[in-house]
């Protein structure tokens, strides 16, 4: 206790003495205690492809996944290495299994030679979770990587070198050796298909390198760099120049004379306000007709409130943004890979704090709908910026059908753990494109009820709705409350995050942010099929 309270003291004393300092000292003080640093530089290597290799040093990638790949995919290499990689595959009984590593030195005049099992009958899912498998392991390697790929069709070599980048991913922000690391030497993908490899990677495959690093650089920043404002400033900086991007910011004056009481309410005890940011993509080639909309949580910090949360593991609620930053990440894969789709995403930003200015339970809110909200929990606070969000879709943008993405319920995590996130929905033909989406990118979804007894969980003897349940299915109220906020004509589905948003670190990702959510809704929109207007045939 009286460590934490000298902590306190001493940063307030810090942060008033800045004030009064003169520029460039206040200014450095300020940066160090507050700031907004910009984002850090990327750690990746660059990416060629060629018909065979341009050297016979650093680092070389094998996947194989059966034994008898080996003497095809390694025909650039001489007969003594090829033996040699054959009896340590043969001694370590390498299954060839999807994912499995071996590390070899002293091998040629290779510095590492890295065997990654393919596995046989892959799905293109499963090669690209491989190359991140091989793009990790070989994160700390200086030099040069060379993959000898023949043999795979040109969308598997893409969906490796694709991976390869995903596994590169660092979260090492602030730490000092990776502001002090070298650049990593290039990678170079041996395939047959080299030209038809390249299109695919260099059109889809970087795009969505880049926005998922963007999607978890983000999230792993810590609530005092990133905030509602901050957040809107790197969506900025991430689209600048990309063709048919718009981007339009709600800020408190402007929500404020559209009604919008539910998300000014969740911010009202931070001083910094809440924001909805609006990136909007509409290729040429785009089909008529409204926007698919995709809705993101943005609460940058989550104290919960009044309600406040116990301080074990509150650091991790820097990542309650995690969903704005999913919806906004798709997008900006999809507008930077130039896709014939049109799509909106909309991060509701907001930062829930305690302060004197902060909502209590029992408060009425009234969001942009009419609706009013009776406030049981101030831990319930995604849900409110989402009903403001969600309802000026509905209302402003015609949309094809609105997906909300939320770190809404630990209940959620509960039912489903780290395997699958929550789905919900009142149209079947929506949910059944979600889950094929789910399926395909590995990102799996599980549909859960939106049962008709949840509209008396969430009754209010006061209100229109109450923010929570008193008990029960947590991670369905939650859903259902949302869901009062948007037209039931309209197609509309609900993404509960919470159990599958970070992690600890895997043989595919550092821990912190997983990203999770942009390559789901990225094929989503990728593969539409529009979804007809109607009440609503399924989730009871």
């Amino acid at each position: 206790m009286f460590r934490i309270g000298l902590f306190v003291c001493v940063a307030f004393s810090v942060v008033a003495f800045a004030t009064s300092l003169p520029s460039p000292a206040a200014a450095q003080i300020q940066k160090v205690v507050g700031g907004t640093p910009p984002a850090p530089a990327p750690i990746q290597r660059e990416v060629t492809f060629a018909a065979r290799p341009d050297g016979y040093s650093g680092s070389l990638v094998i996947p194989l996944g059966a034994e008898r790949d080996l003497a095809s995919r390694a025909q650039p290499l001489s007969r003594q290495d090829r033996d040699a990689i054959a009896r340590a595959l043969s001694s370590a009984r390498f299954s060839y299994g999807a994912r499995q590593t071996l590390s070899l030195r002293g091998i040629g005049s290779w510095d590492r030679i890295l065997i990654v099992g393919l596995g046989e009958g892959t799905d293109l899912n499963t090669v690209q979770s491989v190359g991140s498998v091989a793009g990790r392991a070989l994160l700390n390697e200086p030099g040069n990587v060379t993959v000898l790929a023949s043999g795979l069709y040109a969308i598997a070599v893409g969906e490796f070198a694709t991976g390869m980048g995903l596994g590169e991913y660092r979260s090492d922000l602030y730490q000092a050796s990776r502001r002090a690391a070298t650049a990593p030497g290039p990678t170079l993908i041996v395939s047959g298909v080299s030209d038809a490899a390249r299109a695919l990677y260099r059109g889809r495959g970087r795009a969505l390198i880049d926005a998922m690093a963007w999607t978890r650089d983000v999230s792993n920043e810590p609530g005092n760099v990133i905030y509602p404002e901050s957040f809107v400033d790197r969506a900025r900086a991430a689209f600048a120049g990309i063709p048919g991007v718009t981007i339009d910011v709600l800020d408190v004056p402007a929500m404020q004379q559209l009604g919008m009481g539910a998300i000014l309410g969740s911010g009202a005890g931070s001083v910094r306000p809440p924001r909805i940011l609006v990136v909007r993509y509409t290729a040429p080639s785009a089909p008529a007709g409204g926007p698919i909309v995709l809705a993101g949580k943005g609460i940058t910090f989550d104290t919960g409130g009044i309600s406040i949360k116990p301080g074990a593991n509150m650091g991790n609620m820097k990542m309650d943004m995690s969903g704005a930053a999913a919806v906004v990440g798709a997008v900006l894969a999809l507008s930077k890979s130039g896709a014939p789709v049109n799509v909106a995403a909309i991060a509701a930003l907001s930062e829930n704090m305690p302060d004197g200015g902060a909502i209590r339970p029992a408060d009425v809110l009234i969001a942009m709908n009419g609706k009013s909200i009776e406030i049981i929990s101030t831990d319930a606070e995604g849900r409110l910026v989402l009903a403001d969000a969600v309802a000026w879709a509905d209302a402003k943008l015609q949309p094809a059908a609105i997906i909300d993405v939320a770190t809404l319920t630990g209940a959620v995590g509960t039912a489903l753990g780290e395997d699958y996130a929550g789905l919900f929905s009142r149209h079947d033909a929506l949910a059944s494109q979600i889950d094929a989406a789910g399926r395909a990118t590995g990102e799996a979804v599980w549909r859960l009820p939106l049962h008709h007894a949840y509209a008396g969980r969430t009754s209010s003897t006061i209100a229109d709705i109450k923010n929570s349940s008193d008990s029960g299915p947590g991670a369905g109220t939650g859903a259902h409350f949302i869901g009062e906020f948007v037209n039931r004509e309209t197609p509309w589905a609900h993404i509960d995050i919470a159990g599958v948003a970070w992690s600890g670190p895997t043989d595919q990702m550092p821990a912190g942010s997983n990203g999770w959510g942009v390559r789901l809704l990225e094929k989503l929109v990728l593969d539409w099929k529009p979804v007809p207007r109607g009440v609503g045939d399924g989730g009871q």
